[in-house]
């Protein structure tokens, strides 16, 4: 059955190349362990909407007291989010960076699970690969994407990881833009699922969650098929134009510790926050949401399968809902 109320949970990406067979290069230093990607989605109390936050890498935070392997504490304050996974040690990363997520935003966390190289690729293959729009050729030679023209491309396995990854050619080049580019992998992939019916078919949700429970380090609360099954179930009715896709708002060019990194807007950070923690249902201001992606000119019409007028209106925040078909902006120099 479906798994009651709303949770939340979070996603977290690890840049490690132990025992990734030298994916994605070799650090001389093996034994590096970075969260570079960190999400956290809400879903609603009454499960008709999901939120889904992308938290920038380099964002500057408190890292609260984490408990390390030796049963000690350890405190990093304003540091960037990043390091919280090597701030918690070999065997408490994963509940550091729950716990940091935590003290920025003040929501709860119920699950987690965190993904390597590897396992991105397993699951992409699991999945069947995810249809992705680009504008225009990318040509990255560090993360191996290679696609020589404007157009949609099914990614699977190790293609998947490349695009997740690629930075460098994809808007202006930073983390900020590349986060642009995942949401529209994963918008892309909310649209795959419901339009497969993956997620009312019993029999491929178990094999995802069994994907899910070999290839990723899940929670103790996570780490169930029958668990995953549970939310996957909640998931399946939420409206495509109910599951929004955001960036956690932050400003660049700062000085001292924010030098080279990025600087929390706790103004609008503490709106959006405030409307997940209610549950509220918000649209984006078109005019401000593009950020490193552009809309697919060869999108389907389609009509609005709920109607959004009457919802508040969120300026100054990137993203995009399930419903929108969007394309990465190549960078390709």
């Amino acid at each position: 059955g479906e798994i009651e109320g709303g949770f939340n949970i979070l996603i977290v990406g690890s840049d490690t190349r132990l025992g990734q067979n030298g994916i994605g290069g070799s650090y001389e230093d093996e034994s590096g362990n970075l969260n570079d990607v960190n999400m956290l989605l809400h879903v609603s109390q009454d499960q008709t909407n999901a939120v889904a936050i992308s938290f920038p890498r380099d964002m500057v935070v408190d890292i609260p007291e984490c408990p390390q392997d030796d049963g000690s504490t350890k405190g990093y304050t304003t540091q960037p989010l990043n390091e919280s996974l090597y701030a918690g040690g070999d065997a408490g990363g994963l509940n550091c960076v729950a716990m940091t997520i935590t003290e920025l935003t003040g929501l709860p966390i119920q699950f987690a699970g965190m993904i390597d190289f590897t396992g991105v690729i397993a699951m992409g293959d699991a999945i069947g690969g995810v249809p992705v729009c680009v504008d225009g050729p990318i040509h990255d030679y560090n993360t191996g994407l290679m696609i020589d023209q404007a157009g949609t491309y099914t990614m699977l396995g190790v293609d998947a990881l490349a695009f997740l990854r690629t930075r460098e050619h994809v808007g202006d080049g930073s983390d900020l833009t590349r986060i642009s580019s995942q949401q529209v992998y994963l918008s892309a992939l909310v649209r795959k699922l419901k339009s497969e019916e993956t997620l009312t078919d019993p029999t491929k949700v178990y094999n995802l969650a069994r994907a899910a429970l070999d290839n990723m380090q899940l929670s103790t609360s996570l780490a169930s098929v029958d668990t995953m099954v549970a939310i996957a179930l909640a998931l399946k009715d939420i409206p495509l134009e109910n599951v929004t896709f955001v960036q956690y708002p932050g400003y660049t060019g700062g000085e001292g510790v924010y030098a080279g990194k990025v600087q929390p807007n706790r103004g609008l950070g503490d709106q959006l926050i405030s409307l997940v923690a209610a549950d509220q249902s918000f649209v984006l201001d078109p005019e401000t949401a593009e950020h490193g992606s552009v809309v697919d000119p060869n999108a389907p019409v389609a009509e609005p399968s709920v109607d959004v007028s009457g919802r508040p209106v969120v300026s100054g925040i990137p993203g995009q809902t399930a419903a929108d078909y969007r394309c990465s902006v190549a960078n390709d120099y």
